[in-house]
């Protein structure tokens, strides 16, 4: 049986923040604590995610939804960040371009790519899209 958290906050560098700092809660709260390398990789795979939906995927006024899906019987925590800008996709997984060096950003994707088992898009309606990702946790 799959356990779930969800939870709708504001689409900005705040909410991002708060975002991530929430999915090591509650990752410490099922048992991976804030010292393990799974609760630093889910926080840090989250804090990309909601970074990217609070500044790609902002549209004035409206929030974005974080949603964590653990899978005990086989320690997979599925990551899912839905916002409300469809019309702005990433890149498909496996088509990254390497950020140049002189480059501040663009790395997001890349880590989520590198650290995560899987990961995609999906848009369920014209007003919303989610970006999502898959790891691995280990035994708690």
């Amino acid at each position: 049986m799959n356990v779930d958290f969800t939870i709708r906050l504001s689409a900005t560098p705040r909410g991002a923040r708060l975002a991530r700092h929430l999915a090591a809660e509650q990752l410490a709260t099922w048992g991976w604590p804030y010292d393990t390398d799974a609760n630093r990789t889910a926080a840090l795979l989250v804090a990309e995610l909601a970074a990217n939906a609070a500044v790609h995927g902002h549209v004035r006024g409206r929030d974005f939804q974080l949603g964590l899906i653990l899978r005990p019987a086989d320690a997979t925590l599925r990551i899912e960040l839905t916002d409300a800008r469809p019309d702005r996709r990433p890149p498909a997984p496996g088509t990254l371009d390497p950020a140049a060096p002189e480059q501040e950003s663009g790395r997001g994707l890349l880590l989520v790519e590198a650290l995560s088992t899987h990961w995609g898009t999906t848009g369920g309606d014209p007003y919303r899209k989610t970006v999502w990702c898959e790891v691995a946790l280990g035994s708690a």
